[in-house]
């Protein structure tokens, strides 16, 4: 099975999360459940049936991690010394040639990825993109509105 390629920071994100949840979130549902059942009635507790239904979210979660971690390979995108172009764990600012809006992304695995936190699948269209050009270069990307063009104006290696 191919390994799918992870940040070190989003590697270290997934372990602390993970860390979180099986070893003080999982307590506290357990805990949780164990109040709720001194409560009596189980058919009709709410607090009980909450509580089961969190924990079931809970090791989902923690099965989704273990497994996204198991099948990760760690990038270490800062020791390749590669500063002159985009690739894998670089943070990267475009300006769109419309409108002059200036956007920045860092091209993360599909498993960091958040657009919230302006982190980017390399698997995207803007990400195929962008990887392995220069800087002041221009990239077409095909979004759902039509095609857009934008110019690197910085790539940084944070």
């Amino acid at each position: 099975m191919d390994k799918k390629p992870i940040t070190p920071e989003g590697q270290q994100r997934l372990r602390t999360e993970l860390d979180q949840l099986k070893n003080v979130k999982r307590q506290e549902i357990i805990d949780a459940i164990s109040e709720a059942r001194a409560h009596g009635d189980l058919k009709e507790n709410a607090e009980y049936h909450a509580a089961r239904e969190e924990q079931g979210l809970n090791e989902a979660r923690i099965r989704e991690l273990e497994d996204v971690l198991g099948t990760s390979q760690v990038v270490e995108y800062k020791q390749m010394g590669v500063e002159d172009r985009v690739i894998f764990g670089s943070t990267v600012t475009i300006k769109d040639i419309e409108n002059d809006e200036i956007k920045k992304y860092q091209i993360v695995g599909d498993a960091e990825a958040d657009i919230e936190n302006n982190t980017i699948s390399f698997t995207t269209p803007m990400a195929r993109a962008l990887l392995k050009k220069e800087l002041g270069e221009f990239i077409e990307v095909h979004t759902p509105g039509g095609d857009k063009e934008f110019e690197i104006i910085n790539i940084e290696l944070n």
